[in-house]
């Protein structure tokens, strides 16, 4: 008898600590720490995938890719290649803006070294000189106003007639800024020959 109360007495307390951990946990028990989003997870795991071992050689790889990056960009402005250019240089609309500019002959372009001629004349201190030192700077200012404008008008018209479906935001004011370079310091290098068409 006394056998089988023993054995009766300690199934019961054997299956208690099976119960209590069957026991579903109380959605209302607090965890200990807020539920992180999952923007913030998954940015914590990436962080910790991405950490480099070694921080030097991380940061030397780094510069490396860098360097990598900038030759082939070099390489890409001056031969036109578009895979390589940057992203305010990249597609046909951009590069039909680029060959519009450089088949022309702009004023704004000679600008530079008009100015440093007439900063010149502007510096010596005869009267008639620093005069016509003036007339030539709103000559020169005037001329290039009236050749953007009109630059401006048909380069729109062309980008329209030949990009009717293509985002041309920026374009114009790409090309008009082109305009205000040397043609010989412009980048990427101009790939077509002046009066040829773009």
């Amino acid at each position: 008898m006394f056998g089988s109360r023993s054995k009766e007495e300690k199934s019961p307390t054997d299956k208690v600590p099976l119960d209590l951990s069957k026991q579903p946990r109380d959605p209302e028990a607090p965890k200990g720490r807020p539920t992180p989003k999952r923007s913030e997870a998954q940015t914590q795991r990436r962080r910790a995938s991405s950490a480099p071992a070694d921080r030097k050689e991380a940061t030397k790889r780094q510069r490396e890719a860098r360097r990598a990056d900038l030759a082939r960009q070099r390489e890409a402005m001056a031969s036109g290649d578009e895979r390589y250019l940057p992203a305010r240089d990249k597609g046909p609309v951009r590069r039909f803006v680029r060959d519009f500019v450089d088949s022309r002959f702009c004023i704004a372009e000679f600008f530079l070294p008009l100015a440093v001629v007439i900063l010149v004349l502007s510096m010596v201190r005869v009267g008639s000189l620093q005069n016509i030192a003036l007339l030539l700077w709103l000559g020169v200012i005037v001329l290039i106003i009236v050749d953007s404008i009109g630059l401006a008008f048909r380069m729109k018209r062309q980008l329209n007639e030949r990009f009717p479906n293509e985002s041309k935001r920026g374009a114009v004011a790409y090309g008009l800024m082109r305009t205000l370079q040397m043609r010989r310091l412009r980048l990427p290098k101009p790939q077509v020959k002046r009066g040829e068409r773009p």
